[in-house]
């Protein structure tokens, strides 16, 4: 589980990185955007490792 973990906050970095590039985000709003995009990633990958029969 632990690569998963080091994926997902590799994922959410590059993320976020790539908006502070794009001036779409400015740094000084890094911390909350970080996690609000870490979040969503987190969510969405362990609800893709769900086996469809325990979503329902």
């Amino acid at each position: 589980m632990r690569s998963i973990d080091e994926q997902i906050l590799r994922t959410t970095k590059e993320i976020v990185v790539k908006y502070i590039e794009a001036g779409r985000l400015s740094p000084t709003a890094f911390h909350e955007t970080f996690k609000t995009v870490y979040q969503t990633v987190s969510d969405t990958v362990r609800n893709s490792m769900t086996p469809e029969s325990e979503k329902k």
